[in-house]
């Protein structure tokens, strides 16, 4: 009998409290998010107007109901100054948080009519929005031609882009992936015309955007929110073109909108360097084919949909498909596919000084002719489950294929400051590279009942299998000696990767404003290196004897258990908190071929972290963050096996060495005038590394014998990765927008000062080389209207290079970089696009100090219903003369580098646009939160707990 009536106990207890809920949640301000005090908030039954539940909102906005049975309501706010609010809610056992509510000021009576017009640029807590409304650009512009105009945003010719002094490493359609992580294709495959809002901000990590715990792992993104009334239609357009010298180009890309679901389609053939969208380099074997590259690249003038591609020239075909949707109310999904391929010739000529001794300098000059053929294939998928309102999975996986065939044809030589010859080298090296990336993450979690508690688990896993072949055939002379030899060797190369990594997070509210985290990672890493190198023999037997000198199987593994807890407090305007983790790093190098040899290595390490985001006024804010970390070496930078692809200069692997340790700080200053337009950001990095993964460098002064069948002749170099302390990178940058109302146009100011300190070891001699460079610039860009296009431009890097070994060759060296971009439209359709820019470099080596114009010019016609239609004739590099030039600086050398470009040729294009916009059945009362993710009903809600 007691044991029944225990049992009626319990289920009444249980009964009681599923029917009876907390509801609670946070007024807002709709306008600036600030809290709404003393506003009085009733439960109304849906059947009656009788109140069944009455609170009033605190000094922080926050309301509960408590004891609240299970049913439908109408919730009523009232509070002076503010227009009245009344909404349904079901209270259910999957409802009791309803989150921030943003409630409108009352509007009031106004003596006189003034119309309000969206504000150019405001901040909303860590976020900067710009109008897109108030930035002008012809009808055809992409959405990189607008960001372009945004104060703090640049974008370079190979379509990366910077803002507020950080790589954009992703790019958000209203909050949806589009086209995986490639920004590029975002920016380059969206119209303007359907963009209304873009958003710059630090995204947090999945993992910080489900807790709402900030953790401080952010990427700096944007995310462009378009239209209401053009989230349902097709939009697009096609293209092709022919020119002199056989150039071409054809493709295109479509997309159709239909609220949440989104298709888009691009694709691409041409031989004049352009692309759109990115290609990943996984074997890192794409490129010019040796050290060096950057410059100027090829590409069209105008409004083509492109991307500067790298050193040479390509002919490139590509297709790409984005689909976007959410399958009912708790499912979003997003996932896209690519296809690269590209043919690449490039003719190189490389001049380099290297750090020898106090009193020798050593200098290598190279030309060398490379071709490429690449193929790169990704694919990535992204399901966002929505169990309930405490439960949540995120998957992401992605697959990525690469084959690559090189042949690089390299005539280098070693000599002294006199131009006395020590050696010279003649090599061809022949290469097949292929292997695959892939990656999947899981990511659950659970919030109770208690705001501001959750618990969250993350699994994520990655694999890579990476398989090469080389052909190497060198002919080489030795002046001192008077001797000569000649290599032929087949070497394969295999690399396998397998890493797990489990993050458990559980956050507690602590007080009012408190939130404390506790955290869990352990990761496991095992790596296999395997190379087997065969020599020439004959004809008959050909690569049949194999060379243990030049084989090595290597295994390594990096295990890690960290434990740690982070505290904050605050509110959304103003934040801190600080944490300690503990680190155990086990580094195990196993080398089974051609010598036994076990490395064991065990890290004990506390790392901290801390940030602070403090709202200093309406229009201003700062956020500062600090976090130490370590980092093992790669398993390339481990393995001790020789290469020997360039007799003058061998590289090699240390398995001796040691993980980094990292102390990194981020400080980051934004003001906003919105009534005035202006903007004003400042961002400082700062950075030391001990045990920094740095170069010893050796040149042999005479003959030297490293085994039985590998010489390092004089005045050849072998340079193998060491541990150093001392290195410090120090970097600012500063951008001040502001409108010139009396030209209709707006102006942006930027500047930084940066500087690196890289340790180095020459010939067994500590070399310190210190690098500061000082920036500045200037953008002026038209706002007059869609007919009238210009920018202006304006950029200077002045670089003071010192090295402790070799103080007579410091040295100062500057580019500068100017140009102009108009397009002027009638509006019957005649067009005149005219890109004009100078490089201009001094203090380089001798026959690298140039100053050259690009010319890009064209003229068309619009035509069709709608304009439809376009014909073009263009000219890229009217005055034929384009160059690459760029100059690298480390701690063993200071190297200036030559590509081959694309010269002048003469196009004819037809284009047709595709633009067909519906009125769909959005709801505009489900917004979604960018930064976090998620919906919400008007402004993102607070961090949990907050």
């Amino acid at each position: 009998m007691n044991r029944i009536i225990t049992s009626l106990l319990i289920l009444l207890s249980l009964s009681a409290s599923v029917k009876a809920q907390t509801v609670s949640g946070t007024l807002r301000d709709n306008s600036d998010q600030s809290a709404i005090s003393n506003a009085t908030l009733q439960l109304l039954k849906r059947d009656s107007s009788i109140t069944s539940y009455k609170t009033v909102s605190d000094k922080n906005g926050a309301f509960i109901f408590k004891n609240v049975n299970e049913g439908k309501y109408i919730l009523s706010v009232t509070s002076v100054g503010y227009s009245n609010l009344k909404k349904g809610i079901s209270v259910s056992g999957d409802l009791s948080d309803l989150g921030s509510i943003n409630i409108t000021k009352t509007a009031e009576t106004l003596t006189e009519v003034v119309i309000n017009s969206a504000p150019t640029v405001r901040q909303k807590n860590d976020t900067t929005e710009f109008s897109a409304s108030q930035f002008k650009v012809n009808p055809d512009a992409t959405g990189e031609d607008l960001i372009k105009k945004l104060p703090g945003v640049t974008v370079d010719k190979q379509g990366s882009v910077t803002a507020q002094g950080e790589s954009v490493k992703k790019v958000t359609v209203d909050g949806r992936d589009f086209f995986g992580d490639d920004a590029t294709a975002t920016l380059r495959n969206l119209p303007s015309t359907i963009i209304d809002k873009i958003q710059v901000f630090d995204k947090l990590s999945d993992q910080a955007q489900l807790t709402g715990f900030d953790d401080g792992n952010t990427t700096k993104s944007i995310n462009i929110v378009t239209k209401k009334d053009m989230r349902q239609g097709n939009f697009g357009r096609v293209f092709a073109g022919y020119g002199t010298d056989d150039r071409y180009s054809a493709g295109g890309n479509v997309s159709f909108f239909n609220n949440n679901r989104r298709i888009s389609v691009v694709g691409l053939l041409n031989n004049v360097n352009q692309q759109n969208f990115s290609s990943q380099d996984l074997l890192g074997v794409q490129g010019s084919g040796n050290r060096g590259g950057g410059g100027r690249r090829g590409g069209g003038g105008g409004n083509d949909l492109m991307v500067g591609a790298q050193s040479g020239i390509a002919r490139t075909n590509a297709i790409g498909i984005n689909y976007s949707d959410a399958w009912g109310k708790k499912i979003d999904v997003s996932g896209s596919y690519f296809f690269n391929n590209s043919k690449t010739s490039n003719n190189q000529t490389i001049n380099r000084q290297n750090f020898i001794s106090k009193d020798t300098t050593l200098f290598y000059d190279e030309n060398s002719i490379y071709g490429n053929t690449n193929y790169n294939n990704r694919v990535n998928f992204r399901l966002d489950y929505k169990l309930d309102s405490n439960n949540s999975i995120l998957f992401t996986t992605g697959l990525n294929f690469q084959k690559n065939d090189a042949i690089n044809f390299v005539n280098g030589k070693n000599f002294y400051q006199d131009t006395s010859l020590i050696s010279s080298t003649v090599y061809d090296l022949n290469s097949n590279n292929q292997g695959y990336n892939y990656n999947n993450n899981i990511l659950f979690r659970h919030a109770f009942t208690k705001r501001g508690r959750s618990i969250s688990l993350n699994v994520g896993n990655t694999m890579s299998n990476r398989n090469g072949n080389n052909l190497l055939v060198s002919d080489n002379i030795y002046y001192d000696t008077n001797t000569s030899d000649s290599v032929q060797q087949l070497s394969n190369n295999k690399t396998k990767s397998n890493n797990w990594n489990f993050n458990v997070v559980y956050t507690e509210p602590m007080g009012k404003k408190g939130q404390l985290q506790l955290n869990y990672n352990p990761s496991f890493q095992k790596n296999t290196a395997d190379q087997e190198t065969y020599n020439f023999v004959n004809a008959t037997s050909k690569y049949s004897q194999f060379d243990t000198s030049l084989s090595n199987v290597f295994d390594n593994t990096y295990n890690t258990q960290r434990a740690g807890l982070t505290y904050r407090m605050g509110d959304r305007n103003n934040m801190i908190s600080a944490g300690i983790s503990f680190q155990n790093s086990e580094l195990k190098s196993d080398q089974v071929f051609p010598q036994m040899n076990q490395i064991d290595n065990s890290y004990n390490n506390f790392l901290a972290n801390a940030m602070a985001r403090l709202k200093l006024s309406t229009k201003s804010n700062l956020r500062v963050f600090y976090r130490s970390s370590v980092s093992p070496p790669s398993i390339n930078q481990l393995q001790n096996v020789i290469n020997i692809s360039n007799q003058l200069y061998y590289t090699t692997g240390n398995p001796d060495l040691k993980q980094q340790y990292s102390n990194n700080l981020v400080a980051r200053y934004n003001y906003t005038n919105t009534g005035k337009a202006t903007s004003f950001f400042a961002n400082v990095f700062l950075s030391s590394i001990n045990n920094y993964v740095s170069n010893a460098t050796y040149t042999a002064k005479q003959d030297s014998t490293l085994s039985n069948t590998i010489i390092l002749h004089r005045g050849s170099q072998l340079s193998k990765p060491v541990n150093l302390d001392g290195y410090i990178s120090a970097r600012s940058f500063f951008t001040l927008g502001m409108p010139l109302k009396f030209i209709k146009s707006n102006i942006n100011f930027n500047g930084g000062i940066s500087y690196s300190k890289l340790p180095g070891l020459l010939n067994g001699q500590s070399n310190i080389s210190k690098n500061l460079n000082y920036n500045i610039g200037s953008v002026l860009s038209s706002n007059i209207s869609e007919y009238i296009d210009f920018n202006i431009s304006y950029s200077a890097n002045i670089n003071n290079v010192n090295n402790s070994l070799r103080p007579t060759l410091n040295n100062n060296y500057i580019t500068q970089s100017a140009g102009l971009t108009a397009n002027l439209l009638t509006k019957k359709g005649s067009f005149f696009q005219n890109d004009i820019s100078n490089e201009k470099y001094s203090g380089l080596s001798d026959g690298f100090n140039q100053s050259y114009w690009l010319w890009n010019m064209a003229v068309g016609q619009k035509f069709l219903k709608g304009q439809k239609g376009e014909l073009k004739l263009s000219v890229f590099d009217l005055l034929n003369q384009n160059k690459s030039i760029s100059r690298d600086v480390t701690e063993a050398y200071v190297q200036d580098t030559r590509n081959d470009v694309l010269q002048q040729y003469f196009m004819l294009t037809f284009t047709y646009k595709l633009q067909t916009f519906g009125k769909g059945k959005a709801n505009p009362e489900k917004k979604q939160d960018f930064r976090r993710g998620g919906f919400y009903d008007g402004a993102p809600p607070p961090p949990p707990g907050l």
